[in-house]
């Protein structure tokens, strides 16, 4: 039984070379654009980020500045309060007060109320 054995020529050499470089070439361009891809994909995912967290901290500190501008008021109106009844509390301060009433009618005055 004889055996056929392939001559290998060169050109039969070259050609495969070629072929094996050039798949090799596609390869590597595909494997590169598949990594481009998934970059592009991944920056635009942390800058989508970025953007949600920067508008959610905008409105973190309006709210809080409102809160804050909420609590100065407030606590203004209590030290006022506060005051105004540590005034009352004090020596003659029920004299303070029926001079701080507006609404208080003098004796000699008529009341018309309207219906």
């Amino acid at each position: 039984m004889p055996k056929h054995y392939r001559k290998s020529t060169p050109t039969d050499k070259r050609s495969l070379a070629s072929a094996i470089e050039i798949n090799y070439k596609e390869q590597e361009d595909f494997v590169s654009s598949v990594f481009l891809g998934l970059k592009v994909c991944f920056s635009l995912l942390a800058i989508v980020s970025l953007l949600k967290i920067g508008y959610s901290s905008k409105v973190r500190l309006t709210r809080l500045r409102e809160i804050k501008n909420s609590y100065l008021y407030e606590k203004l109106r209590f030290d006022n309060l506060s005051s105004r009844f540590d005034n009352l509390i004090s020596l003659e301060g029920e004299q303070r007060f029926m001079k701080d009433q507006d609404q208080m009618i003098s004796r000699d005055i008529i009341r018309v109320i309207w219906r």
